[in-house]
């Protein structure tokens, strides 16, 4: 069962490559919007660092200065095993043990206006990938959610807290899940949290995160909240990169 599949008593087959000779970095700043990976690239002067790979082809990760700190960004895949496995996988081009992911959530309650910044606590983990990485559980807690809460505050940002769904399955969030999580007080449901976190506590890595809330399942019929064309307030907001910038540089 999935449940039993964590196995820290046996060797990996496909083993992590931490580069010792990698470009040093402050940071590493995790989007999963390809609009936000644009709008880094013309507004910053950004180096290839290297790429990751897949069948998927290459997936470039660049290198920045801003305020005397050096980061890295990338735009990871959606959904927990791509997302983890890129992650590990930049451990050879880059050393860093700071990631600060961020991007578009759904609301699981009709009172947090979208936009709004969401810090999740725990994440439920109704995915697969987390099983791999630590001890089955129902819940695994968010490490630094303190520390993104604090830097929301010194920086005068509404932000809200709360626990988050990772799930696997965007097309089977039923109502009957849904109501149980947010039973439990999970405000968000997103595909990456739990598996990042829970690698991170494996790796000795550290993940800070926060969502921007979206779409809203708290309604008698799914509610896109969104125009047409809208970028303003949802996870292609580059104000949101601006945010997870400042965020990079207050943890380092």
């Amino acid at each position: 069962m999935i449940t039993d599949t964590f196995d820290n008593h046996t060797e990996e087959i496909i083993k992590v490559w931490k580069n010792e000779e990698a470009k040093k970095v402050d940071a590493c700043i995790v989007t999963f919007s390809h609009e936000i990976l644009k709008y880094v690239l013309a507004s910053f002067e950004c180096t290839l660092i290297g790429n990751l790979y897949s069948s998927n082809g290459a997936n470039p990760v660049y290198g920045f200065a801003y305020e005397d700190r050096q980061f890295a960004v990338y735009m990871s895949y959606v959904g927990a095993p791509g997302c983890v496995a890129d992650m590990e996988d930049t451990l050879s081009l880059i050393q860093t043990d700071k990631y600060v992911v961020f991007g578009g959530a759904g609301c699981l309650n009709k009172e947090i206006a979208r936009g709004r910044v969401m810090v999740p606590t725990e994440a439920y983990r109704d995915e697969g990938t987390s099983y791999h990485y630590t001890e089955a559980s129902d819940y695994i807690t968010v490490k630094n959610a303190e520390v993104v809460a604090k830097f929301m505050e010194s920086a005068g940002l509404p932000y809200i807290k709360g626990r988050t769904w990772t799930t696997d399955a965007v097309h089977r969030e039923t109502r009957g899940n849904f109501e149980k999580r947010k039973a439990e007080g999970c405000i968000s449901v997103e595909m990456e949290c739990a598996a990042v976190q829970a690698m991170c506590d494996y790796r000795g890595l550290n993940a800070y995160f926060f969502f921007t809330c979206g779409d809203l399942l708290d309604a008698p019929e799914w509610d896109a909240r969104r125009k047409k064309n809208q970028v303003k307030d949802t996870q292609h907001d580059p104000g949101h990169f601006d945010i997870a910038l400042e965020l990079a540089r207050y943890i380092c």
